[in-house]
């Protein structure tokens, strides 16, 4: 914590007025009327007044000052950070040529009357790819083995079933008793890296024994470096067991390869282990026919507004010079931006850098601070034999400067759910639909002040160094600023960090997680991996020799709460029981804005009734909390434990709300 900056003058109104009226006793003791219907006390309080607001701007100075000396160590204030999510752009028809979605196409949330449009754009250029079902072949073949001459025969190749398909001739899908590993495989006429397939299936149910709901069936596409698992985002056909349709989201690294000869870009579906519970095909589906189309494609979006290029002004060849940007902040975690200056060869690449100590004279270096929206050029220092020193070169004299590749927008705002993206924004011709097939992540509000100034003392005693656990969490804050919550914990304590050995610390991560209708679902509580490796990448620069660090979610308490209501008359015990069931869920959560100061709850503090009682008799409505019950809960099964008063929580472990029930009786 810092170090609380004292008031220069402690001194408020009413301490103004008596002492005024102390020095009226002392030297005019004949006025004696100090009510305040008389007209000099109304003047002692107006000159009060007016000494109070002075006061209040000189106590100003140490915050000015504190500030400032953040300023001077180089502590910037953390931007915004926008949330990102996979969204898939349905065609009106099956693709028939090649068709590129720009990079920046927008697509956002449904307009209400009380809340505007969250808008978000596309990264990069997304081109679907019409494609037709070429080959088709039986086994368990592996493209990488076709190529060996050792790896030739129906094991390597698998059977070709093409001029079966051609003919209209009906096949198996699989060998006569499917067992795990065998797969029919379909090869497209060319690979569609990113784009959803409709196969079309026409068979007879031959495959029985397996649940429709859930086949020991899995799809898989072949990325070069082995199979990758597509997602399935319909099954009409129960596991190949009736004739329907299959919609797969091929992944982004779907590439063509060799099979018996063959070039084509190839999916699979492959019999796997049933799950637990689940029966096993006893006989193989028969394929009377197959077909292949392409009718949409998915790439990342992201809640930005990018700005391409814009031109900032001219060099003056000076150094130091600064330019302030159109936009700002300028998003954290979007991709650097790029500066760029005119000259007789063309345009010349300046490099955004971190600080200008390591920047020569002649280095093509710029500075961006994001909260303010400037950039910056490096300086010239006076040295102390009177050499003038350039930290970085300087745009020459009249050279146009311009900077492309930078985001504004941001924040919290765009941790929307799954199918809230549902509108286009821009016009798109052939596509007719567009949603996002998974919440949105890693949106989180720019710091403030005050979290700024509780950072610099922690950033002067780390010094960029990884060493003691609030060094940890602060660094982490910094390289991944779209996380929610970090907590380091070191192996050992409290029997904690079991598995890392010693010297080593966990690194407990809580993503910005998408909230549905006031809910957190479990599954967005996942750390996404890309940020867990570059949480990784930067710790390894900053982490003392030797120790380890292990990045992984906390664990999670299941929490429900059941509770009894009394609504206070002629108020609507529906409008009650939601705005109860909305305070448990604010309440009893691990992001930021639940727990008992806003923070989130904290790390092992434990759930009392009384804690809970009280939160719900401050809800608007509510005449009488009658009861109240805790039950543990498991999020990922559903179980529910027993009733207590009181759940405990190891140390460093989270609540997570899950399924609370509220009961509302009239008055």
């Amino acid at each position: 914590m810092p170090l609380p900056a004292p008031d220069l003058d402690d001194r408020r109104f009413q301490d103004l007025v008596d002492e005024a009226k102390r020095f009226v006793m002392r030297r005019c003791p004949e006025w004696t009327d100090h009510n305040v219907s008389d007209p000099g006390v109304t003047l002692i309080e107006t000159f009060a007044h007016l000494t109070d607001h002075l006061l209040f701007r000189l106590n100003q100075v140490p915050d000015r000052l504190y500030v400032s000396f953040l300023n001077l160590i180089g502590l910037q204030v953390l931007p915004p950070t926008p949330a990102r999510a996979p969204v898939t752009f349905w065609l009106s028809s099956p693709a028939r040529a090649r068709l590129t979605i720009a990079a920046g196409t927008r697509v956002g949330t449904q307009r209400t009357a009380t809340a505007e449009s969250v808008v978000f754009s596309t990264v990069a250029d997304l081109d679907v790819v019409p494609c037709t079902l070429a080959r088709v072949r039986l086994g368990p073949p592996d493209p990488a083995r076709a190529a060996d001459p050792a790896g030739d025969g129906p094991d390597a190749e698998g059977t070709d079933r093409s001029r079966h398909l051609a003919d209209g001739r009906p096949f198996p899908a699989f060998g006569p008793r499917p067992r795990p590993g065998d797969a029919l495989l379909l090869g497209l006429c060319d690979p569609v890296p990113g784009c959803a397939v409709r196969i079309g299936f026409r068979g007879r149910v031959e495959g029985v024994g397996v649940n429709p709901k859930h086949p020991p069936l899995a799809w898989e596409a072949w990325t070069g470096e082995g199979w990758t698992a597509c997602e399935v985002g319909l099954d009409g056909t129960g596991g190949l067991n009736a004739s329907g349709a299959i919609v797969l989201h091929v992944p982004p690294a779907h590439t063509a390869s060799v099979l018996g000869g063959d070039r084509a870009g190839w999916l699979r579906a492959v019999v796997t282990e049933p799950e637990e519970g689940q029966p096993p095909y006893t006989d193989s589906p028969v394929v009377d026919g197959l077909t292949a189309c392409t009718v949409g494609a998915s790439t990342e979006a992201v809640h930005a507004e990018p700005v391409d290029r814009e031109v900032l002004g001219q060099g003056e060849g000076v150094p130091g010079q600064r330019f302030p940007l159109r936009h700002a902040p300028v998003l954290a975690g979007y991709g650097p931006p790029v500066v760029e200056t005119s000259s007789a060869d063309g345009w010349q690449e300046w490099t955004l850098v971190d600080s200008f100590a390591g920047s020569g004279p002649e280095d093509r270096h710029f500075g961006l601070d994001p909260v303010s929206g400037l950039v910056l050029f490096g300086p010239a220092v006076r040295e102390p034999d009177g050499a003038l020193r350039r930290y970085g070169a300087a745009p020459e004299k009249g050279a146009e400067v311009r900077i492309r590749g930078y985001a504004t927008g941001g924040g919290a705002r765009g941790n929307v759910p799954a199918g809230a993206l549902c509108r286009l924004k821009s016009s798109v011709p052939s596509v007719t639909s567009v949603e996002n097939r998974r919440p949105a992540q890693g949106g989180v509000d720019g710091e403030s002040l005050a979290e700024a100034k509780a950072r610099g003392p922690l950033l002067v005693r780390s010094r960029s160094r990884a060493v003691t656990v609030e060094d940890y969490e602060v660094l982490v804050r910094e390289v991944a600023p779209e996380l929610a919550r970090a907590r380091c914990v070191p192996a050992g304590r409290d029997g904690e960090g079991a598995g890392v050995g010693a010297g080593g610390v966990r690194i407990l991560i809580v993503p910005a997680a998408a909230v549905v209708d006031g809910r957190i679902p479990f599954e967005n509580l996942v750390p996404a991996e890309r940020t867990l490796e570059r949480i990784a990448a930067g710790l390894d620069r900053v982490r003392v020799v030797g120790t380890r660090v292990v990045l992984e979610p906390p664990l999670y308490r299941g929490v429900t709460v059941v509770a009894r209501l009394v609504a206070r008359p002629r108020v609507n015990a529906d409008r009650v029981r939601e705005d109860a069931l909305g305070a448990l869920y604010r309440y009893l959560s691990p992001l930021p804005g639940g727990g008992p100061d806003g923070a989130g709850w904290p790390f092992g503090r434990p759930v009392q009734a009384g804690e809970v009682f009280g939160r719900l008799q401050q809800v608007s409505g509510v005449e009488l909390v009658e009861d109240v019950r805790l039950f543990t809960a498991d999020p990922v099964t559903g179980a529910r434990g027993r009733e207590v008063g009181r759940i405990d929580l190891d140390p460093n472990s989270l609540v997570f709300s899950y399924e609370h029930q509220v009961r509302v009786e009239a008055h």
